[in-house]
């Protein structure tokens, strides 16, 4: 897992493993940004979800994605996944506690877009 870990190289660049970023918010970003990952922290906050619940929270993300973007937040520490030796199999993701730090973040950014659409309409 250390290799994620961004460490400051020559001036304002962080380095982790051979991604270099120019900004902190690059780094948040390659973890959360695009149009699912923010959601399906979000969905996991309060609780551990199956699949098919984050498949159902989620409108409009095929099971191909959601698959590829769980594995990619597992593989970052955000997600942990527990499979049950059940019949049939169950499998549950939850927020790691690393995972459980972007709450201040998502909560921020719901209040920014709540106070936004506000403004819109």
């Amino acid at each position: 897992m250390s290799e994620h870990k961004p460490i400051p190289a020559g001036g304002n660049l962080l380095v982790a493993g051979e991604k270099v970023y120019n900004t902190p918010v690059e780094v948040t970003l390659a973890v959360i940004g695009g149009k699912w990952k923010s959601l399906l922290v979000y969905h996991l906050i309060p609780e551990s979800r199956r699949f098919s619940e984050l498949k159902r929270l989620v409108p409009g993300i095929t099971e191909k994605m959601l698959t590829q973007q769980l594995r990619e937040l597992e593989r970052d520490g955000i997600v942990s996944r527990t499979v049950y030796a059940e019949v049939p199999p169950r499998v549950e993701y939850r927020l790691t506690e690393h995972g459980l730090s972007l709450k201040p973040v998502l909560d921020s950014m719901c209040a920014w877009g709540k106070c936004h659409w506000q403004q819109q309409g």
